[in-house]
């Protein structure tokens, strides 16, 4: 009872009660929202709170203390709350969602399409897919058309995004798109490797929603509708002559949506994009993420692994074990347990190889620096007929590196019998076109060498034709060699 009469005497109502005041009124008077004022008190602007509610870390709770720290005698916290939500209800309701400045960003592809003709020669037309990016706090968005929505054309859309932001959210809220989420689940979806190494590469987190959980997108959803209403629907008849052209043409339309005026908030989703958003979010990476693709490859027994019909080296250690595979236009990169054990340019085409010397064993690494060039320039410091020998060899295979152990192996018949014998038993088997290993250490063996020998016509054309098989006259004046 003693509160009714605290009301009544703060109404201002007096006893009897004026004859024309009915239940209605009396009831309002003695039980209205606002509490009865003896001191006019501020009320708050709650557009700017509504502004400030979307930066990170700030809450309600903080912003009523600095609206009591200013205004001493202002209203207590659950009226100020209260009064707020009340305000927000009659908000835009796609405005009204609450996100953090520079926190979140919703992708996703329209259900729409737009007819673009694929083959100028035959007008073949096809149906464009068309990607859309949002940023939740002010609603700056984003739209492209590609030809599918593959991987490559989804991590493209994301750089080319990012690009038009000028800056990188905290996090990329996405559904679950095969080329997105390898493998969707309620606690630890799996993100597709490439698509989770673009993120790593932009800093930026990717959060998958849950399955058939529009709600958990409904940011995205919002845009798509819009877009779908005020930007796709106006050329549902057309078709473009190129993608490129498209593309310009939904660049321009979303210039002019995204500088539309908010109708209950100011400004407009370019203005408070530019103002509020951009300054909170994170700064691009200095290059652009490369597009690749993620595989996997086994490391055969020559320390190689095939990849689109290529060869490319890994370290010899890793025989028989799988390695991860990341391919770009430009590059091949290895990795191991985690770790990048190898990184190779792109063969030009299929057939080829591209070994890293450091991967070899040391063995093969000793045989790996030889050269043609190199073998005959050792030679050449015999003496030249030694250096005839060796590339007469090497020319007589169909790949130098055929004849490169039988010429190592007359160099090194100078470590057994001296460079001087060497290069006279060359000579001696150059005259004979003996032109073998196994011809000059003969020689060499049977000390030919240091034997004079014996003037013989010299040989006709038809002789001097070269020939693996065809030993030379030499062999025959020296005796039978060993073979």
């Amino acid at each position: 009872m003693g509160s009714y009469l605290d009301r009544f005497e703060a109404s201002g109502l007096s006893w009897p009660l004026p004859p024309d005041l009915d239940d209605h009124a009396l009831e309002k008077r003695l039980f209205r929202l606002e509490p009865v004022e003896t001191v006019s008190r501020p009320v708050p602007d709650w557009a700017h709170v509504h502004k400030e509610l979307r930066r990170k870390h700030v809450t309600l709770a903080l912003l009523w203390q600095e609206y009591r720290s200013a205004n001493p005698h202002g209203y207590e916290y659950s009226w100020y709350c209260q009064t707020y939500s009340a305000w927000r209800s009659k908000v835009d309701p796609i405005m009204r969602q609450q996100h953090r400045l520079g926190e979140k960003c919703f992708v996703d592809y329209a259900g729409h399409t737009v007819a673009v003709i694929w083959n100028a020669e035959t007008g073949e037309v096809r149906q464009a897919q068309i990607f859309v990016g949002v940023l939740g706090a002010s609603n700056y968005s984003f739209v492209e058309a590609s030809w599918s929505q593959d991987l490559q054309s989804w991590i493209g859309a994301h750089i080319r995004m990012f690009r038009f932001f000028g800056a990188v959210p905290e996090i990329v809220v996405c559904d679950n798109l095969k080329s997105g989420v390898s493998k969707p689940d309620f606690y630890e979806p799996e993100v597709n490797p490439t698509y989770l190494k673009m993120a790593e590469h932009y800093n930026v987190a990717i959060l998958p929603t849950r399955v058939r959980k529009p709600r958990d997108k409904a940011k995205v959803e919002a845009c798509v509708r819009f877009v779908g209403e005020r930007v796709l629907a106006p050329m549902r008849d057309e078709v473009f002559p190129s993608l490129g052209e498209l593309n310009e043409t939904l660049s321009e339309r979303m210039f002019a949506f995204n500088g539309q005026p908010f109708q209950k908030l100011a400004g407009s989703r370019r203005s408070v994009f530019l103002e509020q958003e951009k300054p909170c979010m994170r700064s691009l990476p200095d290059e652009p993420f490369l597009i690749g693709e993620w595989k996997r490859a086994k490391v055969h027994i020559d320390y190689h692994i095939e990849v689109e019909g290529c060869y490319y080296s890994v370290p010899h250690h890793l025989l028989g074990q799988q390695v991860e595979v990341f391919l770009t236009c430009a590059t091949l990169e290895a990795f191991h347990a985690g770790l990048r054990v190898a990184v190779h340019r792109r063969c030009p085409q299929r057939g080829f190889t591209s070994t890293v010397k450091e991967h070899m064993p040391p063995r093969h690494r000793q045989l790996a620096d030889w050269t043609p060039e190199r073998i005959a320039s050792w030679a050449s410091k015999t003496g030249p007929a030694t250096e005839t020998m060796v590339t007469t060899i090497m020319a007589s295979r169909a790949h130098p590196e055929q004849g490169f152990r039988a010429c190592l192996g007359i160099l090194r018949l100078a470590n057994k019998f001296g460079s001087e014998r060497l290069e006279a038993a060359c000579r001696r088997a150059v005259e004979g076109r003996a032109f073998a290993y196994k011809s000059v250490f003969s020689i060499l063996d049977k000390n030919l060498d240091q034997q004079a020998r014996p003037k013989s016509l010299p040989a006709s054309p038809a002789e001097r034709a070269y020939h693996e098989n065809i030993r030379g006259a030499a062999y025959y004046e020296q005796g039978e060699l060993e073979e």
